[in-house]
């Protein structure tokens, strides 16, 4: 599934289970550029992953859009 952002097109990854998502530097890169200028300060919190503890460096608050054909779906996802 992908989603838009700016009119273009980024594959969306689902992720049921936390209150935000977590992706990696290079997901950042490739699919919001200037997402450093965007970032928010987190609260400290305690991310783990199978290869052991991760650092939160900020979140971004992103609108994005699921085109549908019976109507597009709007997000305002916190990553």
């Amino acid at each position: 599934m992908n989603f838009c952002i700016d009119n273009d097109q980024h594959p969306l990854i689902i992720d049921s289970g936390p209150h935000c998502s977590i992706v990696a530097r290079n997901y950042l890169d490739n699919h919001f550029p200037n997402w450093e200028n965007q970032l928010f300060p987190t609260k400290a919190n305690n991310f783990k992953s199978a290869s052991g503890k991760m650092t939160s460096i900020g979140s971004i608050i992103e609108e994005i859009i699921i085109p549908h054909k019976k109507g597009n779906i709007r997000l305002n996802p916190e990553f």
